[in-house]
């Protein structure tokens, strides 16, 4: 997302400080997405799946989750970066 066309246009901050804060907002709603999805895919019963599950696919599920989730929030998400990186650019403009 083009973070130029969220920043107020009275905006004080630098350019790349206004994109490592976008960065930041988008990263927090992948966590959010993470933490979200994590509960369905403990429902699984991989054990009689065609796979057998096992302790590798346990050690890697939450790489699997925090993949889709980054994945999820690349492509749009659910919403939450926006209203997160606004708040976090008022909070910075007031910082300075």
């Amino acid at each position: 997302m083009n973070t130029t066309a969220l920043q107020p246009a009275s905006s004080t901050l630098a350019p790349a400080q206004t994109a490592k804060i976008w960065q930041a907002a988008r990263d927090f709603e992948a966590m959010a997405i993470g933490q979200l999805l994590q509960p369905m895919f403990q429902t699984i019963d991989v054990k009689h799946s065609s796979f057998g599950g096992g302790e590798a696919e346990e050690a890697w599920r939450p790489m699997l989750v925090d993949a889709i989730a980054k994945q999820m929030a690349t492509h749009g998400g659910i919403g939450l970066a926006a209203p997160v990186f606004n708040a976090m650019l008022r909070a910075q403009e007031k910082a300075q």
